[in-house]
């Protein structure tokens, strides 16, 4: 077991998978998921990608735990600053999901991912995220030099 109580294993498994653009996630609808219909409300794409983002990083080696207990020298956090979304096609009850993660930017305190959520090949919802990283008293952090190297694509 590693100091985060889960073996390197099963951290994989749900955590998806580090890729040469960046970071893939498998995900399944579940019927919570879904409005009336049968379809994902669009709230819940949020959800989606957020879990892409969060395992990203996860696998990356920045953990939320270690940023909230101050590892780093202070507690920091990361906040969505802007995202922009567009809702193509709508996913059902019982899909097999894909979110893929890749940084655009790094620049300053700010990092600009894209994500994508598919079904098969078909782009369903397509998003981009402006994060930055935040002190303790809600100012601006500098994006550590030593997560650069890790979140600029290997591939373009």
């Amino acid at each position: 077991m590693d100091d985060h109580g889960e073996s390197a294993a099963l951290t994989a498994g749900l955590s998806g998978a580090l890729t040469e653009f960046g970071h893939r996630l498998m995900a399944r609808v579940y019927y919570a998921d879904t409005d009336f219909s049968g379809v994902v409300y669009h709230a819940r794409y949020l959800e989606f990608f957020e879990r892409g983002r969060s395992d990203y990083l996860r696998l990356a080696g920045v953990h939320h735990t270690e940023l909230h207990q101050g590892k780093h020298g202070e507690r920091i956090v990361w906040v969505v600053r802007r995202m922009e979304i567009d809702f193509r096609s709508p996913a059902r009850m019982d899909d097999i999901l894909t979110i893929d993660t890749r940084t655009e930017d790094i620049s300053g305190a700010r990092i600009v991912m894209a994500q994508q959520l598919k079904r098969r090949a078909e782009v369903l919802v397509e998003a981009k995220v402006q994060a930055a990283i935040i002190g303790e008293n809600g100012r601006p952090k500098r994006f550590p030099k030593e997560w650069i190297a890790t979140f600029i694509p290997r591939a373009s």
